[in-house]
């Protein structure tokens, strides 16, 4: 049986659920699959939210305080498991194994060239290189985007330097109440590929066709279900 059998799908179709059960579990998911999305990723079961075990599902207590395994093994995943998390797949989160990574990061650059000079996303990049790391609320401050809607305009640029790969996320960094715990859901410490894992680590013996056909045929395999068009979507 192979692995969208096993994880996803009954022969009737239906959708299985309830595989992961600890962070150990999700890094090991994730090598496997190369490619997995954080939340719904319009493929049913398609992603780290819809594979956890029922303990693991987010849930909030009466007294406003809530528990989410998923949430709190990110920076974990990232840190001890070799896998690259950003907004990656249309715009939504998601994990990538380093294996996978300069095959993507080859694709995904071919189609976003660098920004232009002098440009607000030019700006963004060259000040976060020039720090190594910043949580996104001082890399906004140190780019002069403070004033009013200013906010959303850069979680946008941001958001977009993700998509093509000149921008990941390094760890999450949680404020702490007066008893010094840690409370939230965190801010994200953005850097480059480059800073993280090195630039050898963006590049692939490939060209970008060559890079995309290849993730393509993994995912086609893997997902043996669904359509090339939602294929085509996830890694466009």
């Amino acid at each position: 049986m192979d692995f969208f059998e096993r994880i996803y799908f009954q022969t009737t179709g239906t959708p299985l659920q309830g595989d992961i059960h600890s962070c150990p579990q999700l890094i090991e998911l994730i090598h496997e699959v190369g490619f997995l999305p954080l939340l719904d990723s319009g493929i049913a079961g398609y992603s780290a939210e819809g594979l956890l075990a029922e303990e693991c599902r987010y849930v909030e207590f009466p007294d406003g305080s809530w528990e989410w395994p998923l949430w709190q093994w990110k920076g974990s995943v990232i840190a001890e498991g070799n896998c690259v998390y950003g907004k990656f797949f249309a715009g939504k989160a998601g994990f990538i194994s380093l294996d996978w990574w300069s095959d993507f990061c080859n694709w995904r650059r071919s189609q976003n060239p660098p920004p232009a000079i002098d440009s607000i996303e030019d700006i963004i990049l060259t000040t976060l290189r020039e720090h190594g790391s910043m949580i996104a609320r001082q890399l906004r401050a140190e780019c002069g985007m403070t004033g009013p809607k200013m906010r959303s305009r850069f979680d946008s640029y941001v958001s977009r330097l993700q998509m093509a790969t000149r921008i990941v996320t390094e760890d999450f960094v949680y404020p702490r109440d007066r008893h010094g715990h840690e409370y939230g859901f965190g801010w994200s410490l953005l850097t480059t590929p480059e800073q993280l894992y090195s630039r050898e680590a963006c590049q692939a013996d490939r060209t970008p066709a060559e890079s995309y056909d290849r993730m393509f045929a993994h995912l086609r395999q893997l997902l043996s279900g669904v359509s090339e068009k939602q294929i085509t979507r996830l890694l466009k």
